[in-house]
C-alpha cells in the first residue's frame, strides 16, 4: 500500500482536520481526583456502564476519563484489556460530543459479557449525549447533579 493510499488520521471523509486523539492529559490517573470521584460523585447506569461523574476540580484543564472493567468478573486480563481497548476507541472517536464544562468520569463496564464494538460505541456516544444533558445547566450554576444514593 502507498503512502498516499493510507487512511490519514484526520476523521475519515469529513474534511474538517478533526484528529480523533485519546491523550495522557485527558485519561484520569492522579490519585487523590480517583478517590474524591468515587467518594463524591454521582453516578448514573446506561448499560453496559456506570457512569460516575464530578466537575473537574482544575477547570483549566479538560475532560479526564477513566476506564474500569471489573477482574472479578473477566478473570483473563485478556478479557479485559480487550473491552477496555473497545471503549476507549469508541470514547476517542467520539468525544467532540462532549460540549460541558470539563469534567471528571469513570465509565465502569458492568456487562457480564464481552459485547460486540459496534454495540459500545453505540451505548458510548448515548452516555456521552447523556453527559451532556446532565452537566450542561447544573456546572454552569457551580452544583453537580447531586448525588445517586441507589448506585453508592
Amino acid at each position: 500500500m502507498k503512502n498516499s493510499e493510507r487512511e490519514s488520521p484526520l476523521s475519515s471523509g469529513e474534511g474538517q482536520g478533526v484528529r480523533h486523539t485519546f491523550k495522557k492529559s485527558e485519561r484520569l490517573s492522579r490519585e487523590k481526583w480517583i478517590k474524591e470521584l468515587f467518594e463524591r460523585g454521582s453516578s448514573f447506569y446506561l448499560y453496559p456502564f456506570k457512569v460516575i461523574l464530578l466537575p473537574h476540580p482544575n477547570p483549566i484543564l479538560s475532560h479526564q476519563v477513566l476506564i474500569t472493567v471489573s477482574s472479578r468478573q473477566f478473570k483473563k486480563a485478556v478479557d479485559r484489556n480487550l473491552i477496555k481497548r473497545r471503549i476507549r476507541e469508541a470514547y476517542r472517536t467520539q468525544k467532540e460530543v462532549l460540549q460541558i464544562q470539563p469534567a471528571i468520569f469513570a465509565l465502569v463496564y458492568t456487562a457480564k459479557e464481552i459485547l460486540p464494538f459496534a454495540e459500545i460505541k453505540t451505548k458510548t456516544l448515548l452516555v456521552l449525549k447523556k453527559l451532556n444533558t446532565l452537566l450542561t445547566s447544573p456546572l454552569s450554576s457551580g452544583e453537580g447533579p447531586g448525588p445517586n444514593p441507589s448506585c453508592r
